[in-house]
């Protein structure tokens, strides 16, 4: 896994802008980038609060320790984000609110239907489970890499370092269920359900020759009793 990269390293302090406080943010003067961003921080908020629910759902669903920590340990990270999205919305001025994001809500969607339609305790259930966490994980990295470069272009350099310091950590919990899906998870997913095809292959071959052998002894009575 990659070290974190800090803020300063992204370009998002403020003290290399040579401004010392921030611009006044008005989404409601008429600026169309202000109304947007606050927009969107509504939705990631909504997405976030959405995303712990599902979560939780996962580490239920999930076959091994290690998936089921992972999860519990981003649940407990995105309730973090959570708290970080309300100190933006306090700096900015503005009431913390949701408003429903419609991707967040197919996302978790697909991943209840991964949870039906895979087998209890299997390796491909938590290959899938990993599958859809990651598509959540790519949303918000997504949200959080345009809030960011937003922010600065505002001059809302203290709300890009906190939306920075989230996005750092969504890539960081991407990388680490690749990891744990390429080490081991994914290897063992490959083989699951070739035993029971086999064995299933080896029961029905032991049932034609039990047929055949049954064929054979009643061939050889009827022959016995003909030359009877």
């Amino acid at each position: 896994m990659r070290p974190a990269s800090g803020t300063m390293e992204r370009g998002v302090s403020s003290s290399s802008s040579g401004l010392s406080s921030p611009r006044s943010f008005q989404p409601h003067s008429g600026q169309y980038l202000e109304k947007f961003f606050l927009d969107q921080l509504k939705d990631i908020y909504y997405a976030e609060q959405k995303i712990i629910q599902g979560l939780q759902q996962m580490q239920e669903a999930a076959t091994t320790d290690q998936l089921k920590e992972a999860f519990e340990d981003h649940a407990y990270q995105t309730q973090r984000h959570c708290r970080r999205l309300e100190k933006i919305f306090e700096i900015l001025g503005q009431r913390a609110e949701g408003k429903k994001c419609e991707a967040i809500e197919g996302i978790l969607k697909e991943a209840k239907t991964i949870i039906d339609e895979t087998e209890e305790d299997t390796m491909t259930r938590d290959a899938a489970l990993i599958m859809a966490a990651q598509k959540v994980e790519h949303y918000e990295i997504a949200s959080y890499g345009g809030l960011v470069q937003m922010a600065i272009t505002m001059g809302q350099y203290e709300v890009a370092e906190i939306l920075d310091r989230t996005l750092i950590e969504e890539e960081d919990t991407d990388l680490l269920l690749t990891e744990i899906a390429e080490c081991e998870i994914n290897v063992m997913a490959e083989f699951e359900g070739i035993s029971e095809e086999q064995g299933e292959m080896e029961e029905e071959g032991s049932e034609e020759e039990e047929g055949e052998e049954g064929s054979g002894i009643e061939s050889e009575n009827a022959e016995e009793n003909e030359t009877r």
